[in-house]
């Protein structure tokens, strides 16, 4: 697999991202070299909580940057990786080297055969939920806590948005993907330009983003969707998950709005949970309100 590399150069002048990288090295699931994978690892590696942050789409953990201190002041661990194709991580050079099931993939052998985290409360967000509930669904022995917010686990069998056939239909068709500017436009408060070009450093030119182009297409919208099976074998682990499960969605996003009815009546966890809205936040609520996403989930890990 021809796969590019983000100079490091791009990552000099960061705002408020103090954290020093971490690698490690995924498979090449076309007999290659194996591909470089990046996280954040702060906080005491023995600390009692690690907490499990997973971006989405076209992010990178940079997202996290106002939630990592929030936890780190309270004692937990905090693990971000960048997805394959996304941040520090290396970039397939082609499209069709991207697929849901390899991002699983990656992000299982990274963060279980590598890392071997255990003790897990996991976050996530957008494609952040659609790996990581699928992680949870391959090794739930390994997780103690689900916190999900403006994110879903699609099976193809819902009913899709007419916005959201429209950003797929824009992903691959647009011809320079602006990456920063996507992401500024999922906030409810503009960030300024040195944040957004934060979003933009991990993609030097358009040859870097076929991960980022391809991603809107492969959330599963169809019954015959290559996902589905492997969707519907989540959800029945999740249908059996009795730990604790918190749904934290924002108020302004008009992407994700209902998506937590399912996960509310679904999965036995929700029970005895107190669920909350994160005020304030777009679809990016970490960058709107990460302090506050922060707050509530070091609210969720100690009342359960």
């Amino acid at each position: 697999m021809d796969r590019l590399r983000t100079p490091d150069e791009r990552f000099a002048s960061l705002p408020d991202f103090p954290y020093t990288p971490q690698y490690v090295d995924v498979a090449d699931p076309t007999g290659g070299d194996p591909l470089r994978m990046a996280y954040l690892d702060e906080g005491p590696r023995d600390a009692r909580e690690t907490v499990l942050l997973l971006h989405g789409e076209p992010t990178w953990s940079f997202l996290y940057r106002k939630v990592i201190p929030v936890l780190l002041d309270a004692g937990h661990r905090v693990v971000a990786p960048d997805l394959i194709g996304f941040g520090r991580s290396d970039k397939p050079a082609l499209r069709s080297d991207v697929s849901y099931a390899r991002l699983v993939e990656w992000a299982r052998e990274a963060l279980f055969d590598r890392l071997d985290l255990r003790d897990i409360t996991f976050f996530g967000q957008d494609w952040g939920s659609l790996v990581g509930l699928r992680l949870v669904a391959l090794a739930p022995e390994r997780f103690i806590r689900i916190a999900i917010g403006n994110g879903g686990l699609p099976t193809g069998e819902e009913k899709i948005s007419e916005a959201f056939l429209a950003w797929q239909e824009f992903s691959q068709t647009v011809p320079e993907m602006p990456i920063g500017a996507i992401c500024a436009g999922g906030c409810a408060v503009r960030p300024t330009a040195e944040i957004i070009a934060g979003y933009d450093a991990p993609f030097p030119d358009e040859s870097y983003k076929e991960s980022a182009r391809i991603l809107p297409t492969l959330v599963p919208t169809r019954p015959d969707d290559p996902a589905h099976d492997d969707q519907l074998a989540a959800w029945e682990v999740l249908r059996a998950w009795q730990k604790p499960f918190l749904t934290c969605y924002s108020d302004k996003d008009p992407v994700t709005a209902g998506a937590d009815k399912k996960f509310l009546r679904e999965v036995p966890g929700t029970a005895n949970v107190t669920h909350t809205t994160i005020v304030g936040g777009g679809h990016f609520l970490q960058e709107d309100e990460g302090r506050q996403l922060g707050t509530v989930l070091v609210n969720f890990i100690e009342a359960h």
